[in-house]
């Protein structure tokens, strides 16, 4: 429900403002300039942190399917990940070659994916247990005696509420995790300026994706749980180790050799929309422009695409799963709180800009929106705040140190 809010809310601005950047974009033209290059920081965190989880995801099916070492291609134990590192630098080349390329890529990788998904979903129904399933809530408890104060959610902490898991506390914090999973309708809106018909296929392919990744997630997280004790699910290549542990290892083998299919469009569309997002922020002169530079005969912003790439490689190959995914989720949650402002906001400064999708009930529903999404960063752990704030901050100091004295309106200023 807190996905839909803010996928309404992307919806208006990509069809009335479709170019590059999404919520980079939106924040530039309704609160300025600093709140633009903040937003804009964390989107670079929130898509190169993304497409590193799914890299090391990839890995780990890679490593399931052809019983790799795990010391080299493990998504959690691995020193160096080397399958992970070798998917994001190939796709990297797909994504700088040209979108052409990508979106057939894309296209065919899409298909494959949502048919493993289906086919999951109806296989697993013959292998649920309802044992497994109850209770279907695990009553909340103390959490156990090593974990520090950090690593509880900041509700809990704030409220001065007694450490626990599990229980509808445990319910949000999970969503608040897992939250990155239904954002890839935000790459969508990244794509405007490459859009044929923006005003019309912008608002469906935002909307769409959401709605089918939603119920694809949904139906895959019942069954898998409903096939293996929820304890013992593995972090690895969890669907296809559940069909292996019900004996169904004809499937597992089906299931992994999609999983690494479809996760790699995930990279792809990652990298992809990384470039876009940088392109747009150095045609601004918040980073220097020749970072954006457009490549003559490919046509994509070349320069920082492969920037993004090595930075996603090395992000996949050397930190693990849990420091990464919780990163994804606050980014993607900042930046839709900024766009659910932002839509009462340029409809107040632009009455007369054409909207071909318009949110229904504004500016209560981005209100309720933007609320939605701050509960839920407040459900991530305060360990994920600090790393998060460390990142702002980061940001803010090359802001001030670069971005403030040579971006387009001070040239135009001077």
């Amino acid at each position: 429900m807190v996905a839909l809010l803010a996928a309404l809310c992307y919806a208006e601005l990509a069809a009335s403002v479709p170019t590059a950047g999404s919520a980079y974009t939106y924040a530039y033209a309704t609160m300025g300039e600093v709140v633009a290059w903040i937003i804009g920081w964390d989107l670079l965190l929130e898509f190169a942190l993304g497409a590193a989880v799914v890299a090391r995801g990839w890995s780990g099916y890679l490593a399931e399917l052809f019983g790799l070492p795990t010391a080299w291609f493990g998504e959690e134990g691995s020193v160096v990940n080397v399958g992970a590192i070798a998917i994001v630098l190939l796709l990297g080349v797909v994504a700088t070659i040209g979108i052409q390329q990508s979106a057939r890529i894309t296209n065919v990788l899409v298909v494959v994916k949502v048919a493993i998904c289906i086919f999951v979903v109806v296989a697993g129904l013959f292998f649920i247990s309802a044992a497994n399933l109850t209770p279907f809530v695990p009553p909340a408890e103390a959490p156990p005696g090593d974990e520090s104060g950090l690593t509880q959610p900041l509700t809990q902490v704030l409220f001065g509420l007694e450490p626990s898991v599990f229980g509808i506390a445990g319910v949000l914090s999970a969503a608040a995790v897992v939250f990155f999973a239904y954002t890839g309708f935000e790459a969508v809106a990244n794509l405007g300026e490459e859009t044929r018909r923006p005003g019309r296929d912008l608002p469906l392919g935002v909307l769409g994706t959401l709605a089918v990744s939603a119920v694809l997630y949904i139906g895959v997280s019942f069954v898998i749980v409903g096939m293996v004790p929820y304890t013992e699910i593995d972090r690895g290549a969890p669907i296809a180790a559940a069909f292996n542990a019900v004996g169904a290892g004809w499937a597992a083998v089906l299931v992994s050799i999609a999983a690494v299919s479809g996760l790699t469009s995930v990279i792809l569309v990652q990298l992809v929309a990384m470039g876009r997002i940088g392109y747009a922020i150095a045609r601004d002169g918040l980073i220097p422009t020749g970072i954006g530079a457009i490549h003559p005969r490919w046509g994509t912003p070349y320069r920082v695409t492969i920037a993004m790439t090595v930075l996603v490689a090395v992000l996949a190959g050397f930190l693990p799963l849990s420091a990464l995914a919780d990163l994804v989720s606050i980014g993607a949650l900042f930046a839709f709180v900024i766009v659910s402002i932002a839509v009462p906001l340029v409809r107040r400064s632009r009455p007369d800009l054409k909207r071909p999708f318009r949110v229904p009930f504004s500016p209560v529903l981005p209100i309720v929106s933007a609320l939605a999404c701050v509960y839920l960063m407040l459900n991530l752990s305060v360990e994920t705040w600090l790393r998060f704030l460390a990142w702002l901050l980061l940001g803010g100091l090359i802001y001030v140190g670069y971005g403030r004295r040579r971006n387009r309106l001070a040239r135009q200023e001077h």
